[in-house]
């Protein structure tokens, strides 16, 4: 796919606005998407000799900033957000967001909004916040970003359902091949290429309940069965160490087990469950947490959930050595607290069934892991219902809901459906088919699940 003509116009726009701009002040989102978005801007800034700051931010702070600088760039936001309220008549903006648009009113300044939904572009599959600041960088021959807009967009999750990245992403990951920046591989759509011991890497398999899951004794007895060695002498062997004839074994075996588990209706999408393409980055060493990007965009998360933004883009840019040391300790402290919340989820047997969902309710989750949590816990319980996380706070409640891949597949948009069902109770929400969330009133939560329940008969299992 190229670059529509009226949107390759608007990123020369932006080029100019940019290149006559002295003093830049960046905002972006505060996730692997909206982080590495703001890493590539940064970067190109940095090379263009612009002097500029940067500051990450959640959607619900934009309406408080206060535009002081010649220039305010967005990146991976400000679409969705009532820009026109904080513009005024000196105010120079451009957003670079992927986000449904809002329609403006009483506009000042002077603002570009680039946005590939205004030019028929699918932003939750074909773009991200990230993808589209890579291309405004490559209107300055900037080509060496190109695998930070790969990576936001599988930070962004952008190819789940696929197993592939498609659209403008699918542009963006040529550059980065070209350059020999990634690897592309066939593999299985197993988490942990790089870094977990196969078995371990198995037993996380959770959109279907299987007898490896949450087991890694029945997973160490898969691969015995199917003669997949995996020790190597001392050293326990990952994915990537696998031959392809041994990935060829695990994806027929696998593929047998989901058949038999998943009504009729979902066994077409099974091989798509199993096998996508993975994304290696060449540059960084093989068994690190920085070479396959499913995993880097982790690392990444860690930094943002672990209030430590700094370091993500400081690894961004390049920083290695104690950088590596510090991801190292923030992503064990962001595992421990990942583990003790599903054990409390577990012990405590916070996760309630209603009829086409599946819930939990707590004050002692932070909100950014929510989501996270979420999916973690597919598997503990029913995976033909979509898992709902609530996390209770004064102001009001955040709702992050993961699901199988497979109800996705099947066609059921989750994001659209949340949306809707937010507006109704006074909140906001959207988001991806199989991830997706949503902020809601105090005292709307038995009302807010209620009409969620009722609004999925029929379309579940």
């Amino acid at each position: 796919m190229k670059t529509p003509p009226r949107l390759d116009k608007g990123f020369l726009k932006a080029k100019n606005i940019i290149e006559s701009s002295e003093d830049i002040k960046v905002y972006s989102h505060r996730d692997c998407d909206g982080i590495t978005a703001g890493a590539i801007i940064s970067t190109l800034l940095e090379r263009l000799g612009k002097e500029h700051e940067i500051e990450f931010i959640n959607l619900n702070q934009v309406e408080n900033i206060k535009i002081e600088n010649e220039l305010t760039i967005f990146t991976d936001m400000g679409s969705g957000q009532r820009i026109e309220e904080i513009t005024t008549s000196n105010s120079k903006i451009i957003i670079l967001d992927h986000h449904p648009p809002l329609p403006r009113k009483n506009l000042k300044g002077e603002l570009l909004e680039l946005n590939p939904i205004n030019h028929g572009i699918d932003g939750s599959t074909q773009i991200s916040g990230g993808g589209m600041a890579y291309l405004l960088s490559k209107k300055f021959n900037q080509y060496d970003t190109s695998w930070m807009g790969v990576l936001s967009a599988i930070g962004d999750l952008q190819n789940s359902l696929t197993g592939k990245l498609t659209g403008l992403n699918n542009q963006i990951l040529k550059d980065s091949t070209r350059l020999g920046q990634i690897e592309i591989i066939e593999d299985l759509s197993i988490y942990g290429r790089q870094t977990r011991p196969i078995f371990v890497a198995l037993s996380y398999f959770s959109d279907v309940n299987l007898p490896i899951t949450n087991n890694k004794t029945e997973s160490i007895l898969l691969l015995k069965k199917l003669g997949i060695p995996y020790k190597e002498g001392e050293r326990y062997r990952c994915l990537c160490d696998l031959t392809m004839e041994e990935k060829r074994k695990l994806f027929s075996e696998l593929v047998k087990m989901l058949s038999r588990e998943v009504p009729p209706k979902y066994v077409k999408y099974i091989p798509q469950l199993v096998s996508a393409e993975a994304y290696d980055l060449t540059s960084e060493e093989k068994y690190t947490p920085l070479r396959d990007l499913a995993e880097f965009s982790t690392a990444i998360n860690a930094c943002s959930r672990n209030n430590d933004i700094e370091l993500a883009l400081r690894i961004l840019k390049g920083e290695r050595g104690a950088a590596l040391d510090e991801l190292e300790s923030v992503s064990r402290t962001h595992r421990k607290y990942l583990a003790e919340k599903v054990e409390l989820i577990e012990t405590e047997e916070l996760l309630k069934q209603k009829k086409n969902l599946q819930y939990f309710k707590t004050t002692e989750i932070k909100d950014n892991v929510i989501g996270t949590i979420a999916g973690m816990i597919i598997g503990y319980g029913d995976w033909r219902k979509p898992t709902i996380g609530l996390g209770i706070r004064e102001h009001g409640t955040k709702v992050s809901l993961r699901c199988s891949r497979l109800l996705a597949l099947d066609g059921i948009h989750f994001g659209s459906i949340i949306r809707k069902i937010a507006e109704k109770v006074g909140g906001s929400g959207g988001g991806h088919a199989m991830a997706c969330g949503a902020y809601i009133p105090p005292g709307t939560e038995n009302k807010f699940l209620e009409l969620l329940d009722n609004s999925l008969k029929g379309k579940i299992g």
